[in-house]
Parts: structure tokens; C-alpha cells; sequence
């Protein structure tokens, strides 16, 4: 049986090879519909996987030259439904970025229900 850390880090490896490989597709995959991102004071509904699909392509400029990412990640909570996990992400000698990600199983696999950015 795969335990929840298992099933976690299988998620993220795919996560970070399609951030890495800038498909766009990929990752809109791995979000579930409806989704909720929220930033400081601006929630954002995900209600087709079109958006998500569309912000991770018009956002791959800023991480141009990006070919490697260093990646720390906790399993916070569990519940029969939901997994969140904190995941620092780091970038060759840029700055790193945060996020508690609301993990939901969809059919078998995993998907992102809600993401928050941490400080």
C-alpha cells in the first residue's frame, strides 16, 4: 500500500517536471475543477481548466533560465479527503517561493484544490 508521503512526493515530482518542462497543459491537468487560489486579499475561483492553464503559460517568463528546482515539502494535515502540504520551492540563486497546497483525490490521482502562498 502507498502511504500519504509516497503518494505526495509522486505528485510533486510530476508538479515540478512539468513546471521545468513549461507545460502549460500538464499542469492545468493537476488542478482540480473548481479550485480556489488564494492570494493576500484576492480569492480566484478556478472554474475551468483553461485559466490555470492560461496563468502558468503567460507566467513562464519570469522564471526564464530556470532549468533546476530545489524543493522542501511537509505533509501539514490529512484527512480522508484532503492532504495539505507546505512546499518551499527554490530556484537557482533566486529567490524562493511558498505555498500550502490542498491536495484532493480525483479518480485515483492527485489534485490541487486549493493553493495559498505562505511567507
Amino acid at each position: 500500500m502507498t502511504t500519504t508521503n509516497e503518494r505526495v512526493q509522486s505528485f510533486f515530482d510530476r508538479y515540478e517536471l512539468a513546471l521545468l518542462a513549461r507545460d502549460a497543459d500538464a499542469i492545468a491537468s493537476m488542478y482540480s475543477v473548481p479550485a480556489l487560489i488564494v492570494f493576500a486579499g484576492d480569492l480566484i475561483p478556478v472554474v475551468h481548466t483553461d485559466q490555470t492553464r492560461d496563468f502558468f503559460a503567460s507566467a513562464f517568463d519570469q522564471y526564464e533560465g530556470v532549468r533546476d528546482v530545489d524543493r522542501e515539502m511537509t505533509v501539514i494535515a490529512e484527512t480522508l479527503n484532503s492532504i495539505w502540504v507546505d512546499v518551499k520551492w527554490s530556484f537557482q540563486e533566486r529567490s524562493s517561493e511558498r505555498f500550502c497546497y490542498q491536495l484532493i483525490d480525483h479518480h485515483g490521482d492527485l489534485q490541487i484544490a486549493v493553493l495559498t502562498p505562505l511567507t
